[in-house]
């Protein structure tokens, strides 16, 4: 694909995200993404400062669309025969009836996680989309980019290969710290969320996604207990669980915004699975990038295996280290334009990203008591 044989693509939102993470994707894509063609945001000063950055990476000038102005709102940018796409990337409560209004107006859509605020409305919307937009040839694709990223995507495939035998057990905890000077606190639609679990929604959905793409067999059931510590983080801001899964292996998946300090975030963090000949960890860190000579982060793949001898005798460890630049967004977007084009490779499926939801309403709802997630996912 190049900007020269598509029309062009339109991003609707602009804010941190969009500022930090998918301008400077679609500059890395170069000619293999479509032209970006307009920007629209609630406010006229916002699109305008986007539209800014965006002509400064992309050396394309986008137009601008605002509410307040029937002439410039997003109306009339979805009625734009040269736009054939849009990256959706606002509140998560506002997101839904946007997707449809894009779909609506002949649009493929990228939108950002998670696919909605809860597995029933996420649920209706993929049924919508699949009964009246999917059959007209319309690509829906949700961005959830540690789905994307190599480095849990590689994990996954050295579990696959059999690298640390049937996997027995395995941990995920992320434990943050946020306080009220951070960026993302200050969002205002995130420091009075209208949606279950604030940042355990935003955040955990990400987390969720990375262990659907490694482990081997799907999340069935799960049992915890969710509490809120620091009150300006209501409604919850942590959750610990326990999760089991279809091949009978099980886990402990804990998510946290409520760190009392820096130092304790992702003490003792990040995800590591145990098998029956060995284990594997993912970790995030940072590798210099020696052709640019600065430091990048990375996702750090480590695969201790077992070896045996004929005598089933216990010999040395063998390990392998794969790193893996963190480039999901970037990879999200190619994928979605691939998919426009009819090369499908399976990324960003909105179901799979409901499945995410389902493991995050589970989490808050749970009181201790064991919930099936293919039930709640089926049932809503």
């Amino acid at each position: 694909m190049s900007a020269s044989n598509t029309a062009g693509i339109a991003i609707l939102g602009a804010g941190i995200f969009a500022q930090e993470a998918h301008l400077p994707a679609l500059q890395t894509l170069g000619p293999l993404a479509p032209k970006l063609r307009a920007v629209y945001s609630r406010s006229e000063k916002t699109a305008r400062e986007f539209a800014a950055q965006a002509t400064t990476l992309l050396n394309a000038t986008p137009d601008v669309y605002y509410d307040g102005n029937p002439s410039f709102n997003l109306d009339t940018l979805l009625a734009r025969p040269d736009i054939s796409s849009v990256i959706v990337i606002l509140p998560i409560t506002q997101q839904p009836s946007i997707i449809l209004k894009a779909l609506a107006a002949g649009k493929h859509v990228l939108s950002e996680k998670p696919v909605a605020p809860d597995v029933a409305s996420g649920a209706k919307l993929i049924t919508q989309y699949e009964a009246e937009y999917k059959p007209k040839g319309l690509v829906w694709r949700v961005a959830e980019n540690f789905e994307a990223e190599p480095g849990f995507i590689a994990a996954g495939r050295a579990i696959a290969a059999g690298k640390i035998g049937k996997v027995t057990f395995f941990s995920s905890r992320n434990v943050n710290f946020m306080d009220k000077d951070s960026k993302w606190y200050k969002t205002p639609w995130r420091t009075v969320p209208d949606y279950q679990g604030g940042f355990l929604l935003d955040g955990g959905v990400h987390s969720a996604a990375a262990l659907r793409v490694i482990l081997p067999s799907s999340m069935t059931h799960l049992s915890g207990f969710a509490s809120l510590n620091k009150e300006w983080l209501a409604p919850h801001d942590t959750i610990n669980t326990i999760i089991k899964n279809a091949d009978g292996s099980h886990g402990i998946y804990e998510l946290s915004f409520a760190a009392p300090s820096p130092s304790r975030a992702n003490a003792g963090g990040g995800l590591v699975f145990t098998g029956a000949d060995g284990w594997l960890q993912v970790q995030q860190t940072r590798a210099r990038d020696l052709i640019h000579n600065v430091e990048k982060p990375i996702l750090r793949v480590t695969i201790k295996s077992a070896t045996r001898d004929a005598n089933g005798v216990l010999g040395p460890e063998k390990e392998e280290v794969i790193d893996e630049p963190i480039r999901g967004v970037e990879l999200e977007q190619a994928s979605f334009f691939a998919a426009i084009d009819g090369k499908d490779d399976g990324l960003g499926s909105p179901l799979g990203a409901l499945k995410d939801v389902a493991v995050i309403q589970a989490a808050l709802t749970s009181g201790g008591e064991l919930i099936d997630l293919e039930k709640l996912i089926s049932q809503s």
